[in-house]
């Protein structure tokens, strides 16, 4: 990572990030040419995890190519240029925290592995609960997991970059924390906590 002062190697922050984001997006290569898709996803026991339909472009890129790459965003406040008392536009940004993860996707075959990953997804997605544990032992789920997809990619590379101002100098990071304060919106309140836990 160019700018060092993002770049976070905290396994609890990034763990928290990921926690937190509820979809990424995945790339792969279809046919020598690059190709993205938006997915839910759950990061379980080290391994980000996906589900879908057994059939489509997706799918059919996989077993062609398991390669991927994964990025996931977490929007922190947008800073208007006028935040820091010019009428140029070039200070304008938006803080952001990203995870970037690269590896090899498989397709998980155990029915009950599959049962598990679903699992923890809908408990990431669902917290409040409302729902029967799915159990390929149940009935009610069991052609649901014989005819979902749920795919692995185990972690091989991972990095996290954090942009919370941590490159201003005090006089600008305490003028900004100022204008965040004022503007008091739910995200300019959680992007003031991280400012103040990532400052220089």
């Amino acid at each position: 990572m160019r700018r060092d002062e993002f770049n976070i190697n905290d396994k609890n922050s990034i763990d928290e990030i990921l926690q937190a984001c509820e979809y990424g997006t995945l790339s792969l290569i279809n046919n020598d040419r690059p190709y993205s898709v938006a997915l839910n996803f759950v990061y379980h026991n080290g391994s980000i995890y996906f589900h879908g339909s057994i059939e489509g472009k997706k799918m059919d890129t996989i077993k062609t190519n398991n390669l991927a790459c994964f990025l996931v965003v977490k929007p922190y406040s947008t800073i208007p240029s006028h935040f820091f008392d010019t009428v140029a536009a070039c200070p304008a940004t938006q803080f952001f925290a990203s995870v970037f993860v690269e590896g090899d996707l498989s397709f998980v075959e155990n029915k009950d592995k599959k049962a598990e990953v679903l699992n923890a997804l809908m408990k990431k997605l669902q917290k409040e609960g409302g729902y029967e544990e799915i159990s390929y032992d149940k009935k009610m789920y069991t052609k649901m997991l014989d005819n979902v997809a749920v795919i692995e990619l185990k972690v091989e590379n991972i990095s996290c970059k954090i942009k919370v101002g941590q490159n201003l100098n005090y006089e600008k990071r305490d003028k900004l924390f100022e204008k965040l304060e004022n503007r008091a919106s739910k995200i300019d309140i959680e992007t003031i906590k991280e400012m103040k836990f990532y400052k220089k």
